[in-house]
């Protein structure tokens, strides 16, 4: 069987000022969030809207209308650099912290640094992000992957359990717990899985790929993208 090997290299370099503070710092108290006005929450909706039919670089261009004083501008600006592999998504990310939106700037680090292999860095911010939002599928399914990349396979199992129960519809964390189960030659079980979350046999083999390169020696493994939240569910739901 070929192992399906997707290299996910981002470029994590500066984006400060001149003088060497952030434009927006300042702007956000500790833990608060200002609220956009109706016409700003029109304009995020159909920046959400175009990022989730891939139209990035539209709704990079619409986000850019907009005050990037407002946090949740400046999450959604960060997880379209992410997905356009830009170095402006870092400290965007950054620049949440201590707001409202600080558990998205913590996840957004860790899939950063999952994404570079820099997994011990990966898993603090993915550990605080899942704290400040335990309920947020996405992050337990991300904390699952450094897991399952470190070998904490009990640890990675708990995290995918959580993910699945907390959205059944959503099949990424069932893939991971498929691979995870595949890697440990529990064929059974990770069959019963597949079967019961109505997994493809496309999404099957990308499973077994992903469990047959975790069995080879652990710095030759190359971090996969696509076992992380991207694309259509990358985005926050809209503001309200």
């Amino acid at each position: 069987m070929k192992t399906v090997m997707i290299a996910c290299s981002l470029l994590l370099l500066g984006g400060c000022a001149s003088n060497g503070q952030l434009p927006w710092a300042g702007f956000s108290a500790q833990g608060s969030c200002a609220k956009p006005n109706s016409n700003q929450e029109l304009s995020l909706n159909l920046a959400d809207d175009m990022a989730n039919e891939g139209k990035l670089h539209a709704s990079l261009a619409n986000l850019q209308n907009l005050p990037d004083t407002l946090p949740q501008v400046r999450q959604r600006q960060a997880k379209v650099y992410r997905l356009l592999g830009r170095s402006e998504a870092e400290p965007l990310y950054r620049s949440l912290l201590g707001t409202c939106l600080a558990a998205e700037g913590e996840h957004g680090l860790g899939q950063l640094a999952a994404a570079k292999g820099e997994n011990g860095q990966a898993m603090a911010h993915l550990q605080r992000a899942a704290k400040m939002s335990p309920t947020d599928e996405k992050i337990r399914n991300d904390l699952g992957v450094v897991y399952l990349n470190q070998r904490r396979l009990e640890d990675a199992r708990f995290e995918f359990l959580t993910a699945i129960e907390l959205k059944q519809s959503d099949q990424l964390a069932a893939v991971n717990l498929v691979t995870l189960m595949i890697y440990q030659d529990n064929w059974e079980q990770a069959a019963q899985v597949a079967s019961r979350m109505g997994l493809s046999p496309e999404q099957v083999t990308q499973a077994q790929a992903r469990a047959q390169e975790l069995k080879a020696p652990v710095s030759t493994v190359t971090p996969l993208k696509d076992q992380v939240a991207a694309v259509n569910d990358v985005l926050p739901a809209p503001v309200k």
